[in-house]
């Protein structure tokens, strides 16, 4: 059992909210060149691991060594918390606007808390409810839901995306307690990687040239870039660093915490929709974002006097 230390926790999830809402609009950028989101998960997934696989490599090859029991976990983890929560994401997003199919997901922060409650005795005080209450209804004004035109099917995978996420907090804050966030890495997107190039065998797809040239849409749109560069990019600042930055917050904060500061990513997601590809933000949304960072610190203070 390592010492957790919640200000590192909070610092990593935090950065890893912020790089994740800029891949919010980077992945609906490089879906529009006609790569589908099969193709696209195997990639991240892939990238991911060999990375964290050669990092390893050069550190600490140790941390190699997996036990029997843990396989179980990393099966489940690598497969639902991962290979099937950024395939529903990334469907998700490129079905609805960023902000709603966001809020749809980070409906996880209930799930959570209520799962630890039952399942782990976590205790529980009535105002970290409170402060998930105005996380919600923050991320519904962001999102401006009640004005929204929702695709049924985008509304499907994202509560598909609620669920995955649920089980990535859960699970990852188990698999910290004994094991090296690099590792864990390796591990569960070697799983991920594996299901969907298996996934992508049985049903194959036509690959697009990475050598040619992509815009980068809406107001950056006079920019091109080589698909392989977006790619890259996505892998490394989309994909290992966020991800990497996750399970180091998972190790030092319990999974409702992760969550709930987490939902920043719906901010920094809209925003950067907004700043990047031209979709709209009122001050009543502003005003939304505000109402989330307030719902955070109220949930994150309700918890300092028990187990983070």
């Amino acid at each position: 059992m390592r010492v957790r230390r919640p200000a590192v926790g909070a610092a990593a999830v935090s950065c890893a909210a912020l790089l994740f809402g800029l891949n919010a609009s980077t992945v609906k950028v490089i879906i529009g060149t006609g790569i589908s989101s099969e193709q696209l998960v195997l990639f991240r997934t892939t990238f991911t691991a060999i990375v964290a696989g050669l990092v390893l490599l050069l550190t600490n090859r140790k941390a190699f060594r997996l036990e029997k029991r843990e396989v179980p976990v990393m099966l489940l983890y690598g497969i639902t918390g991962i290979a099937l929560m950024q395939w529903s994401y990334a469907n998700a997003v490129t079905l609805l606007p960023i902000s709603v199919a966001l809020l749809i997901e980070y409906t996880a922060i209930v799930i959570v808390p209520i799962v630890s409650y039952f399942l782990f005795k976590e205790k529980l005080r009535g105002r970290l409810w409170f402060g998930i209450a105005l996380v919600l209804s923050g991320l519904a004004i962001v999102s401006n839901i009640w004005d929204s035109d929702l695709d049924p099917v985008g509304v499907a995978w994202a509560c598909m995306a609620a669920i995955c996420v649920s089980i990535y907090f859960l699970v990852g804050e188990h698999t910290q307690k004994s094991r090296d966030p690099m590792s864990t890495l390796f591990y569960t997107f070697l799983v991920a990687s594996i299901f969907w190039l298996i996934m992508n065998l049985l049903n194959p797809q036509e690959l697009i040239s990475l050598e040619e040239s992509m815009s980068l849409a809406g107001n950056l749109a006079a920019i091109d870039w080589p698909i392989w560069l977006a790619l890259i990019w996505l892998g490394v600042m989309g994909s290992f660093v966020p991800m990497l930055l996750d399970y180091i917050a998972l190790g030092n904060l319990s999974a409702t915490a992760v969550g709930v500061i987490a939902t920043a990513e719906t901010i920094f997601a809209s925003a950067f929709a907004w700043i990047w590809l031209n979709e709209s933000m009122t001050t009543i949304e502003v005003i939304g974002g505000l109402i989330v960072v307030c719902g955070i610190i109220i949930a994150e203070t309700s918890r300092s006097s028990h187990k983070v």
